[in-house]
């Protein structure tokens, strides 16, 4: 079993393949800090993480497991960039850049993120889509 606690703002170290891939919630944030957070995901077969922006930073994204289509644009109704992706590959979304993942593979996606600055709540779990949305202090 892996720790899915949020170890910020202490120093820390971790086995991140290990722990992207025994990850079985849609968000858990592992470490905040003053400019960095670290939040490992699983989006089921067929789900997405949503269409979101963020404004004030940046984003990267790395797939450990599964198969996807990035899609990113300057507006909400204009996400026309549009990228397969799969394992061991990375995505860079600039702030300021509208941006989904939709997994379209046979097996859920596991991946990690880097936001800065941090983009959630310390301590942040979420174990469906649906429990992010309800979470009052998300977008």
């Amino acid at each position: 079993m892996v720790d899915l606690t949020d170890h910020g703002p202490e120093p820390y170290v971790l086995d991140i393949e290990k722990t992207t891939l025994a990850n079985p919630n849609f968000r858990s944030t592992l470490w905040t800090g003053v400019n960095l957070q670290l939040t490992v995901m699983s989006i089921p077969v067929g789900g997405d993480i949503g269409l979101e922006i963020h404004p004030d930073h940046d984003q990267f994204l790395r797939i450990e497991q599964g198969k996807g289509e990035v899609r990113m644009g300057p507006r909400e109704d204009d996400v026309t960039f549009k990228a397969e992706v799969g394992p061991d590959m990375v995505i860079f979304v600039p702030c300021g850049t509208w941006h989904n993942l939709v997994n379209t593979g046979k097996e859920d996606i596991k991946l990690y993120t880097l936001y800065g600055p941090a983009d959630h709540e310390p301590g942040t779990l979420h174990k469906t889509q649906h429990d992010a949305q309800m979470d009052p202090h998300e977008h």
